[in-house]
């Protein structure tokens, strides 16, 4: 694996005995505070060694809730929520991460399952909204559409059978991020193509097929999404993660 990058990575420990990693609940939010009101009470403490909220710059009384009920965050200082994540990471203690959406769509209760999962060995796991009989009620026509076509896309493209390759709720080892190249400005080229921001969800999950690593999937149901606005950039983003996948397939970096 290549890395040119003089990127300073965090000291993050890679414990031989897993059972003993400690986890970071990394939560992305943008005026989120009626989903966090609302989701935040059902997480309990004592499931994770860290909390740490990426606030994208709310003007809703996000961080003033934050603040009152004394979360760790962080303000990002560039829009996008890709640069939560690279800002983020360096404050990241846990040698595993959970990212998490506070807008309703993720299942407090399935916190546990995936750590419980990815300790058997995995080096990620994802909350799948499409194994078995689990469901997604925030999906529409299009959505779903393409949710499971970038599903077989990856699987032709990079030889992994992901059921769902772009949800944000999942767990995987920290040190991914890096090994991976998702925190450098280089791996999102194609946004300057469709004037956007990308997530690093899809990029995450190619590479690591790439890489052969050991990816797991437990069906959990999405619900619909409690309040705020949906942040989905439907056409500009499709077409940029399709690009992605591609240019993924004529790269050699990151493939074993």
């Amino acid at each position: 694996m290549e890395n040119h990058d003089n990127f300073t990575r965090p000291k993050v420990n890679n414990p031989s005995d897993k059972s003993e990693a400690k986890v970071t609940l990394f939560i992305l939010a943008l005026n989120e505070i009626d989903g966090l009101k609302a989701i935040m009470p059902q997480i309990e403490p004592g499931w994770v060694d860290q909390i740490l909220i990426g606030d994208g710059g709310s003007t809703d009384g996000t961080q003033d809730y934050l603040e009152a009920e004394g979360y760790e965050y962080f303000v990002q200082s560039k829009p996008g929520i890709r640069h939560a994540y690279i800002e983020g990471f360096p404050k990241i203690k846990g040698d595993l991460v959970l990212t998490f959406s506070p807008d309703g769509n993720c299942i407090p209760s399935a916190i546990p399952a995936l750590i419980e999962e990815v300790k058997k060995g995995y080096d990620m796991v994802i909350a799948s909204r499409y194994k078995d009989d689990a469901k997604s009620s925030d999906d529409d026509l299009i959505t779903a559409f393409g949710n499971k076509m970038f599903n077989v896309i990856i699987h032709l493209l990079h030889k992994h059978p992901y059921t769902d390759c772009m949800v944000i709720y999942r767990i995987y080892r920290t040190q991914l991020f890096y090994e991976l190249g998702l925190e450098k400005e280089k791996s999102y080229r194609v946004e300057k193509l469709y004037n956007t921001v990308m997530g690093i969800e899809p990029l995450l999950s190619i590479r690591a097929a790439k890489m052969k690593m050991r990816i797991g999937e437990i069906p959990f149901d999405e619900p619909e999404r409690i309040a705020g606005e949906r942040k989905l950039q439907i056409i500009r983003w499709g077409a940029a993660y399709l690009t992605q996948m591609f240019l993924e397939f004529f790269s050699t970096h990151y493939r074993r």
